[in-house]
């Protein structure tokens, strides 16, 4: 069994950093998951009936903190939480091109369940839901004649592969992203690079301030400064 990183945990929360590749609950692959990782978790730590409550996702490439209840009695505020925006996710994503140094990114974005793909639309087709997020440009790579930009995102609103889409559609694409980059040839083991590096909530409890952080240590992110 994996051992998760837990970053924090109480009586209430507990917030862990799913690695990328792992899927965040059960899936059709059967493959092991961020959900039953933590449940053996608490299951070791001699918890007789461990819950772990889903509260927010990580589309499966995607590596980073992720926030779980242990108590279903609060997921109805987490959820009000994540609805209203005071459960901020911040993000650093290696982007193919030459990024601007601040951008807010506005659009419609319609999912297609069936091919697990969402696209950007005009506002007035049905079903279609207003997505936003800003970006700043943290540093800027160039090998072999080519730009690659590392960049912190905010998320405003909470879409189905939003920032990929979105980051794609404004022509800077996310280095490993086999849906929607076409920038790149792949190979069997790139990865994306987008990571959930920052979480930051008052505790629905305690009201406390949380502000976590881990940052992203694998390729490509490793060959940026700022993380040596």
């Amino acid at each position: 069994m994996i051992q998760p990183v837990i970053l924090y945990e109480d009586e209430f929360l507990i917030c862990a950093v799913k690695p990328d590749g792992i899927p965040t609950q059960p899936d059709k692959t059967g493959d092991m998951d961020m959900v039953t990782i933590l449940t053996y978790y608490l299951k070791e730590k001699k918890y007789q009936n461990p819950y772990i409550g889903l509260i927010h996702r990580l589309d499966r490439p995607v590596g980073g903190i992720l926030l779980f209840s242990k108590n279903k009695d609060i997921d109805y505020k987490l959820a009000k939480m994540l609805q209203e925006n005071k459960i901020k996710k911040e993000y650093l994503a290696v982007v193919c091109g030459k990024a601007k140094q601040t951008d807010t990114l506005e659009d419609y974005l319609l999912k297609n369940g069936k091919l697990n793909l969402s696209f950007v639309v005009d506002q007035k087709v049905k079903n279609s839901k207003k997505s936003v997020l800003t970006y700043k440009k943290i540093q800027i790579l160039n090998e072999e004649e080519k730009y690659y930009s590392l960049l912190k995102i905010k998320l405003l609103t909470g879409r189905h592969h939003q920032i990929r889409v979105q980051l794609s559609h404004a022509g800077i694409p996310i280095w490993g992203d086999q849906k929607y980059n076409l920038l790149q040839k792949w190979g069997k083991n790139n990865i994306l690079a987008l990571w959930a590096y920052q979480l930051t909530f008052k505790h629905p409890i305690t009201n406390k301030s949380v502000l976590l952080q881990c940052f992203p240590k694998n390729d490509p992110f490793s060959r940026f400064t700022i993380f040596e």
